[in-house]
């Protein structure tokens, strides 16, 4: 489902604290401590916090200085199940008896700063005038439906109504789970785009127009077919496919993204804010308030 955009200005963070909530039965032994911080106890805790309905794994770093909360540790927890991980952020106080979980903005700071510290557009496919005041990154999957859906927005309503203002990116997220063609597809994109940068996004509007047709066995000779009509050389194209060179780059693109918390897509970054699928009144309404927000600085 693709949900409306609320616009919504408010710091959030989360303290939770040991000594609030009564701690599991039978907390375990101290091994894994560091200080104060104990490592199986704040993992028992996690769990019986978040209550996963699937196996999950967790792996706890240890805890470093924050430089964002004084009196705070910086501890990255590592979570892995079935499918897919993700990577949680929490700031745990000397004693390790309180944790604070959320976000932590500066007033002289870009707020989406450290989204934007972990995009890497080196690479990436781009449309739009380099020094826009507005930047628009997707990640996408291009066996996905609501992908499919949004792509005439970025590619149309957005260069037709914002000219040169904006300009986007598109990263690589196949959810391999639900769609057996997506990785495949994200190799032959990027087999594509090393040939020629520009018709990358003849092959991006061509995939979605025919997503319906395209399964696990026939997307080889579906894309070869569509590269000899668009002057690309078949046989390269062929071999990079067949070879899966460009597997490692589609692999750092997934990697990124779960780095960025991503869980589905296509997820847009504006300017660095994290938004999901948006329908076009909704988007040209945030573009409008980043070159509001641009113009006001």
């Amino acid at each position: 489902m693709r949900p409306l955009f609320v616009l919504i200005l408010f710091l959030s963070s989360t303290i939770l604290s040991f000594s609030q909530t009564k701690p599991p039965a039978n907390p375990p032994a101290a091994s894994g401590s560091k200080g104060g911080f104990n490592k199986a106890t704040f993992e028992a805790y996690l769990r019986y916090l978040d209550l996963y309905r699937v196996p999950v794994t967790y792996k706890i770093d240890d805890p470093k200085p924050s430089k964002e909360v004084p009196g705070f540790s910086d501890v990255e927890v590592h979570l892995s199940f079935e499918g897919g991980g993700k990577d949680e952020l929490y700031y745990v106080s000397a004693d390790g008896q309180t944790i604070i979980q959320g976000d932590v903005y500066h007033l002289n700071q870009n707020p989406f700063q450290a989204n934007l510290d972990k995009l890497s557009l080196t690479g990436a496919p781009t449309f739009g005038q380099p020094n826009a005041p507005v930047t628009i990154v997707e990640f996408g999957d291009l066996e996905c439906p609501d992908c499919r859906m949004e792509a005439p927005i970025l590619r149309h309503d957005v260069p037709q109504t914002f000219a040169n203002k904006v300009r986007v990116y598109f990263k690589d997220f196949p959810l391999e789970s639900v769609h057996p063609w997506a990785r495949a597809a994200a190799i032959a994109g990027r087999c594509i785009y090393h040939q020629n940068p520009e018709t990358f996004w003849k092959f991006y509007d061509w995939i979605y127009d025919n997503q319906q047709d395209i399964d696990p066995d026939n997307l080889k000779s579906k894309v070869t077919g569509w590269a000899g009509e668009n002057s690309l050389d078949v046989l390269q194209l062929g071999r990079c496919i067949d070879t899966k060179a460009t597997e490692p780059e589609v692999n750092q693109s997934i990697a990124e993204g779960r780095a960025l918390n991503l869980h589905g897509t296509p997820t847009l970054f504006i300017n660095g804010r994290k938004i999901g699928g948006l329908q076009w009144p909704d988007l040209e309404l945030l573009i409008n308030v980043e070159l509001q927000h641009a113009g006001a600085k």
